[in-house]
């Protein structure tokens, strides 16, 4: 029997989203990530400095005409590119794809953001066999494969501090009443070491050690040497998790390090013994949102990483550990912009005397 409509047509808003579009935005999504992907591994936006035919861009990089026409539609839709408004089929690259997308550009980061899509690709393609039969917990702290973690550093993460961390760690220790009077900091799990040359740029008196992996600290190293800087900053290797990592600090940088710790509570321990009395931890790190939307930012991309039973916190939860280990001042700014999701900043203090 054909189903018949009850409802008057005033009645029905026919512009009205169905409530499945949240399930479909989300296939979309996923699409139209692989579309970036498959830009930046043709180099499209290495050739939209200026408005450029589609065909023309297609015949320099030997690709199909008619293809090229559809993908380069999609990422203007995707507000990556610019069309001319007299030529439709002419693009050019929107300010976001000239600072990061094109090569050649002193913040690009095509090879971090093919780095994540890659994990966030093959974790989800792991999805139904970690519900029907768990997650075997592999080794997989940076240690356990230390020229890759290197490798990373070196490319992706140094892409990232460069574009996003460094910039956002300056003008969050620069609120501080206490930075101008820093001169020993300790870079906990620091990576490349571009936040640490960025802290020492600012402050001529700092003193500082980036501590990571052996081999990341190599890399580390070179950058400090490349700066200029090796006669005030120094890259020590070691494991945060069993070995000394100095003590007597007035600053300790801890960005998105504590997600690796082997027993949390004794990691925040020694950092709160790693400080001087009146020293300043500051902590950015991820932490799970109350709040559904924010929430929705944080969960996917840290769904991997909670698998593997690494530490990601309820918002809030590392302010109060930090209370509970000795620390008093603690503060916490959430919501700061920072690669791939928005980090919460917990800011702590060692009491004097």
């Amino acid at each position: 029997m054909p189903h018949s409509c009850k409802l008057p047509a005033d009645t029905f808003e026919l512009s009205a989203a169905h409530p499945l579009q949240a399930c479909w935005n989300l296939q979309l999504n996923g699409l139209a990530a692989d579309a970036l992907q498959a830009a930046l591994n043709c180099a499209l936006f290495d050739h939209l400095n200026d408005f450029t035919r589609a065909a023309d861009l297609a015949e320099r990089l030997s690709l199909d005409r008619h293809c090229t026409e559809l993908i380069l539609e999609l990422l203007w839709s995707l507000a990556l590119l610019e069309r001319d408004p007299q030529h439709a089929t002419h693009y050019r690259n929107l300010p976001v794809a000239a600072q990061h997308l094109h090569r050649g550009a002193r913040e690009y980061c095509g090879d971090a953001l093919a780095f994540r899509h890659r994990i966030m690709r093959q974790t989800g393609s792991q999805l139904g066999d970690y519900l029907r039969n768990g997650l075997s917990r592999i080794d997989s702290t940076p240690s356990a494969s230390g020229l890759a973690w290197a490798n990373a550093a070196r490319v992706q993460i140094a892409q990232e501090q460069r574009a996003v961390t460094r910039e956002v760690a300056c003008a969050l220790l620069e609120r501080l009443p206490e930075f101008r009077q820093v001169q020993r900091l300790l870079d906990l799990g620091g990576g490349p070491g571009l936040v640490a040359i960025a802290l020492a740029e600012a402050l001529p008196a700092l003193h500082g050690v980036v501590f990571e992996y052996p081999e990341t600290a190599a890399v580390a190293a070179d950058n400090i040497h490349q700066a200029g800087l090796q006669q005030r900053l120094s890259a020590q290797g070691g494991d945060f998790n069993a070995d000394d990592i100095g003590s007597g600090f007035d600053l300790i940088w801890c960005s998105s390090v504590l997600h690796f710790a082997d027993d949390l509570a004794t990691t925040v321990g020694r950092l709160h013994a790693a400080l001087r009395p009146g020293g300043l931890l500051v902590c950015c790190q991820a932490e799970v949102p109350r709040e559904r939307q924010a929430a929705a930012q944080v969960l996917p991309y840290y769904l991997h990483m909670r698998l593997q039973g690494r530490h990601v916190l309820d918002e809030g939860e590392l302010a109060v550990r930090l209370q509970q280990a000795g620390f008093c001042g603690v503060q916490q700014l959430t919501g700061l912009r920072y690669p791939v999701t928005p980090v919460n900043a917990v800011i702590a203090r060692r009491a004097q005397g």
